[in-house]
């Protein structure tokens, strides 16, 4: 059995939503065991992120500028301007915004994602994914990116969008995943 195949999530965690309206931004705390330079390269560097991020990009996220970033199940790139590239402390492009900050001899990562109110528990429970991948694999204990459509077939999907739904105040989405499409 892979390592992936045994993987399973840990309780919902870390997560806030702020609300402004139909604006809704997720915001995600990780205490990572890593340093902000090395989780910077991994937030920046396109082959990096290839490994653990719910999206891939065709160049470096690490300097202002555009760049076309694909999520992971959507078929067109969608054009992005990074904003911000303070290295290794702020990060921002499209309606995302990446904080590090060094805690110890670790990074403590912070994440805010305007998502649609009515996907948030999602939102969290993918990121909430994502972030372990992200740490094992900067751990050079890597189990392979799981986003999109592959994240919702794991034990512990269901689960964390509930426990997040719960602690937002909302309600689950009420529809299941297509199965993933073999490329």
């Amino acid at each position: 059995m892979t390592e992936q195949a045994q993987y399973v999530p840990g309780p919902a965690s870390g997560a806030q939503v702020r609300k402004d309206g139909d604006k809704w931004t997720l915001i995600l705390v990780r205490q990572l065991r890593h340093s902000p330079e090395k989780v910077w390269e991994a937030l920046t560097d396109p082959a990096q992120l290839r490994e653990w991020a719910p999206f891939v990009v065709d160049g470096s996220l690490g300097t202002v500028g555009a760049v076309n970033i694909t999520w992971v199940g959507r078929p067109q790139p969608l054009e992005t301007r990074v904003t911000r590239a303070d290295a290794p402390k702020l990060l921002e492009y499209g309606d995302i915004r990446w904080e590090l900050e060094a805690m110890g001899s670790g990074t403590r990562l912070t994440l805010w994602h305007s998502i649609d109110r009515r996907f948030i528990s999602w939102g969290a429970a993918g990121w909430h994914i994502c972030f372990d991948v992200l740490d094992r694999f900067l751990a050079d204990d890597p189990i392979g990116r799981i986003a999109g459509a592959n994240a919702m077939k794991f034990n512990g999907w269901q689960r964390l969008v509930a426990e997040y739904a719960k602690q937002f105040g909302v309600e689950t989405p009420g529809w299941s995943p297509q199965p993933a499409q073999k490329s």
